[in-house]
């Protein structure tokens, strides 16, 4: 008499320890993306190039640069908007890095996963 339910040759736990497998074995290429991704660069100017900052990949600022012309003693808010603007476009360059990255892991289904990057 056959069994109902469950799977022929009790195929379930050999299916359930490699898929326990794989789970892992992307956990830790996520991990060495992720630690990959913060050695990482990522440089935007704005103003022309006036201004020019690079941020890690773990979202850090690291450097900024700014050519002599942009520095006017009397128009210090233009030199923040463009600081500002330099530093949101590097990091928009990271999160997009970061993004095409974990989609090699979640196959384009979106979203990153928390505490990654």
């Amino acid at each position: 008499m056959a069994k109902r339910g469950g799977f022929p040759g009790g195929g379930m736990p050999g299916n359930m320890a490699n898929l326990m497998k794989q789970a892992q074995k992307m956990q830790r290429q996520m991990e060495e993306q992720a630690k990959e991704m913060e050695t990482k660069e990522f440089t935007a100017a704005a103003g022309g190039g006036a201004v020019e900052v690079t941020v890690s990949g773990a979202k850090k600022l690291l450097k900024v640069h700014l050519n002599e012309e942009v520095v006017d003693p009397d128009d210090i808010e233009m030199l923040e908007d463009l600081i500002v603007a330099a530093v949101n476009e590097a990091m928009e360059k990271a999160d997009a890095e970061s993004a095409s990255a974990m989609s090699k892991f979640t196959g384009g289904m979106g979203g990153t996963m928390p505490g990654l990057f």
